[in-house]
């Protein structure tokens, strides 16, 4: 894979995870835990690299609010809809190097209110 910013690498990690993108999501995260919690970056890590489970994703849709980087973090906060119009918003730090997601720092969100 060529080499691509680490922001435009973190946003496409979240649109293959949507999409179920299960090639290109093995060929980024690492094969070790991503978070000191059980995230749904670990369950998709594990669901990719033992090619056991569920396909990732479920068409969610990524509204992002931000993305900025920084160094070797790209800090991305995001609005999800899922297919059913549940949303939600999480912030996420991702360390990024070399085409790789080395690791998730997980601030879980909260629900959004449907006429948000």
């Amino acid at each position: 894979m060529p080499k691509i910013s680490p922001r435009r690498l973190a946003q496409r990690s979240y649109e293959a995870f949507a999409a179920g993108d299960r090639k290109f999501l093995s060929n980024i995260l690492p094969r070790i835990s991503l978070s000191p919690v059980h995230s749904t970056w670990d369950l998709i890590a594990k669901d990719i690299l033992s090619d056991a489970g569920p396909e990732p994703g479920q068409g969610q849709k990524f509204k992002f609010l931000r993305l900025i980087e920084h160094d070797d973090e790209v800090v991305a906060t995001y609005e999800m809809t899922k297919p059913n119009g549940e949303k939600g918003r999480n912030t996420e730090i991702l360390r990024i190097k070399d085409n790789k997601i080395l690791s998730v720092e997980v601030y879980f969100g909260w629900d959004l209110l449907p006429d948000h």
